[in-house]
């Protein structure tokens, strides 16, 4: 088949998009399929034309992958007609021409729905949920009334605009972080009241509204779901700190166990959670629920990503090896998924 990886943008998860997007894009490729890799944002200066036939090494054309936040304002200037539209020179047009777009964005305009409902209107398959969940999940403050809406356990906690006032506090120790933010970026635990304003302060930076919800002491846990059944469980241990944007994606950072050292009891607990909240939010293909559980066994789900990493150090990837699926596989089993409706 011939696939756009759609990949890259203008998130601050631009550099975990684009690791994620060569990964998806080298399987494709040795799965047979034309495969091209395309920066959503930057695009194809090129003539388009018969360019799922062309032999270039896009993953070398997309460029370095940093572990660090990327420098947004620096790719903006790269696009010579300033950026007005979103989608850079030709994308619309090769995706319009492609069999089907692997969505390997994550984050702000990309993991959001806004993409998917363009593509919806341009008649454009693609990969994960639409466009109405994908938004959904994107809000961690609709997310967290949905959970509550459906019985799923989470956090206790409140929205806050920015420049608003607070009605209710969430004691200490509390988790504060961007609405609408991912890989843990503009997120910071606050353990007294300076740490409180500082972590405001930067969850403020990505969003104009932040949530603020109890912290659980205990352990941490990451269950995806294929197709609504869920896969097994990992657990997620930092090695210093919590899973930050650097123990995401540094590798040896964190200590991951998949599956994870459970009871079947709690396993399946987990298990039987993750496919409720993929019902709950109306999601399609495929998705990774975030958890923490207590000191004392009680288990609260943080939220859902709907288009998790795929890079080498991702959760999913992991995951599904304990099944005996490898990478290639997983990503033609996620292509497969997109035709199914």
């Amino acid at each position: 088949m011939k696939i756009v990886v759609l990949a890259g943008g203008t998130s601050t998860e631009r550099d975990v998009s684009l690791s994620s997007g060569s990964m998806i894009y080298r399987a494709l490729k040795k799965r047979g399929h034309q495969a091209i890799l395309l920066d959503v944002y930057l695009g194809y200066e090129g003539n388009p034309q018969g360019i799922f036939e062309k032999e270039l090494d896009w993953a070398a054309q997309i460029g370095s992958i940093s572990e660090q936040n990327p420098d947004l304002e620096n790719i903006k200037a790269l696009r010579k007609d300033g950026g007005k539209s979103f989608f850079g020179p030709n994308v619309l047009a090769i995706c319009q021409s492609a069999d089907c777009v692997f969505m390997a964005l994550h984050g702000a305009n990309g993991e959001d729905g806004k993409i998917q409902a363009c593509f919806e209107l341009l008649g454009i398959p693609y990969t994960g949920t639409d466009f109405v969940s994908s938004a959904m999940a994107m809000d961690k403050g609709i997310t967290k009334d949905i959970f509550k809406a459906y019985n799923i356990p989470t956090p206790a906690g409140i929205r806050l605009k920015k420049g608003e006032t607070e009605r209710e506090r969430v004691p200490f120790p509390c988790i504060v972080k961007a609405c609408c933010g991912g890989s843990s970026v503009g997120v910071c635990i606050a353990r007294n009241e300076k740490e409180y304003e500082a972590a405001k302060e930067e969850a403020f930076r990505y969003d104009s509204e932040a949530v603020i919800e109890q912290y659980i002491e205990g352990r941490e846990f990451s269950v995806g779901v294929m197709d609504g059944k869920a896969l097994p469980v990992i657990e997620i241990a930092p090695k210093v700190g919590f899973y930050d944007y650097k123990n995401k994606y540094q590798a040896g950072s964190t200590v991951e166990t998949c599956p994870a050292e459970l009871s079947e009891e709690k396993t399946k607990e987990l298990q039987e959670i993750s496919e409720r909240v993929f019902r709950a939010l109306r999601l399609k293909n495929y998705a990774r629920m975030d958890f923490r559980m207590s000191r004392e066994g009680e288990v609260f789900c943080l939220e859902a990503n709907t288009l998790p990493g795929m890079t080498p150090t991702s959760l999913l990837p992991q995951e599904a090896a304990v099944l005996g699926i490898d990478f290639e596989e997983l990503c033609e089993r996620i292509l497969a998924c997109a035709f199914r409706g």
